[in-house]
């Protein structure tokens, strides 16, 4: 197979674009630039690129386990989820794992799993609306232990802050609506950067046009305040951070605080970006690699059947990247000033990946997403995978 990255290009010379025009369900849309990433080189690699193995279908040999990211072990956390979207960690070490179509909250720790209890019809999380990607998605814990949660209703996108007391959800606080909704592409995730600050991805809601305009919220990655106001020195004024997304579902950051993430395209290349303040990422006038100027460029671009990826882990060795409909956990080496390394494959047999996030204890969690509607569930699904991965020395 011969991926989009494999070709050989100078990174500050190339100006590369090819027009077509795509169509989506059966109506035209307007021109777009779009074309792969120049393959990635990284002359000065901060570690190899990991190997992984796992069952059903082991890849790792006796050599690779010496290496630094080479698996060590892997486990089961949990089974038997509904559409899990979303992963948290409390600081107790349990982990929090939001269902996006029944809108409920699992706690999973070493007893198992527990229903938490919202005021919502049997516990759920009240006036989330699901219809098809939408619903509870992403999920993030702030700086005071405050349970923040993204979700659609039936006239928006939203973020609703609560308190755990127990097993019981309490105390809900809007901290921003009137995020544009649609049954797909809604974006969701939640994390706090380095800075204290709620980042928020939106997807452009099936509006595209609407990813271009900074006072939207749809198609852009927000940046606020715990309590839901515009972060001071965000580039526009308001909660925009950056703009120009179609369906962002993966943020992360390195040490160095550069920032990270993962957008699914539609018909031609999904992308691995680095994310800039008051940055305009081109949807929808470019999909993939354009070369325009005003426009920022992805670092790494996939076919989108190789990945349409979501959730990711950023560590100061490379990106971690899962992939929906590549059924694939990509590796992305970083060097230590950024340079991006050739991807890396492990299709670890376990179907859709939904996110992979860092646990307290050094592992990796995956998530499958195999019962949402496009997978094809085996018994068990969906379910979190523990795996352990050797550190660079």
């Amino acid at each position: 197979m011969t991926y989009p990255w494999r070709r050989r290009v100078r990174w500050t010379s190339l100006a590369v674009g090819a027009a077509v025009v795509l169509t989506a369900c059966g109506a035209p849309e307007p021109e777009r630039v779009s074309g792969p990433a120049p393959r990635p080189s990284m002359t000065e690699p901060r570690a190899p690129a990991p190997s992984l193995s796992t069952t059903p279908e082991p890849t790792t040999t006796p050599s690779d386990r010496g290496t630094p990211g080479g698996i060590l072990e892997t486990a089961s956390v949990a089974t038997g989820l509904q559409t899990p979207w979303g992963v948290a960690f409390l600081p107790d070490g349990s982990a929090l794992v939001t269902l996006r179509d029944s809108a409920e909250v699992l706690r999973v720790d070493d007893r198992g799993q527990t229903r938490l209890s919202a005021d919502g019809p049997g516990g759920a999380v009240p006036a989330v609306h699901h219809e098809s990607e939408d619903g509870l998605l992403g999920i993030a814990i702030g700086p005071d232990h405050g349970i923040y949660l993204y979700l659609t209703t039936d006239r928006d996108n939203r973020v609703v802050r609560y308190n755990l007391d127990g097993d019981d959800l309490v105390d809900p606080t809007v901290i921003i609506d009137g995020i544009p909704s649609h049954q797909n592409h809604n974006g969701g995730r939640l994390a706090f950067g380095p800075d204290g600050y709620l980042y928020v991805t939106t997807g452009d809601a099936r509006q595209q046009d609407r990813a271009q305009d900074t006072d939207s919220l749809a198609g852009k990655i927000l940046r606020l305040t715990p309590t839901g106001d515009p972060a001071p020195g965000n580039p526009f004024g308001n909660a925009v951070w950056s703009y120009g997304h179609r369906n962002v579902q993966g943020i992360g950051w390195a040490s160095d605080g550069r920032m990270y993430a993962s957008e699914f395209g539609t018909n031609e290349f999904d992308e691995l970006n680095l994310i800039e303040p008051g940055g305009n990422y081109g949807w929808p006038d470019i999909e993939g690699w354009a070369g325009r100027s005003g426009f920022i460029d992805p670092l790494v671009t996939w076919p989108t059947d190789e990945a349409s990826p979501s959730g990711i882990t950023v560590t100061d060795d490379g990106v971690w990247m899962a992939a929906l409909r590549g059924e694939t956990l990509w590796f992305i080496p970083l060097g230590p000033g950024g340079e991006v390394g050739e991807p890396r494959p492990h299709r670890l047999g376990i179907g859709r990946l939904r996110d992979v996030v860092p646990a307290p204890d050094g592992s990796l969690w995956v998530m499958t997403s195999n019962t949402d509607g496009r997978g094809r569930p085996k018994a068990g699904d969906d379910r979190i995978l523990r795996l352990v991965v050797r550190p660079p020395s």
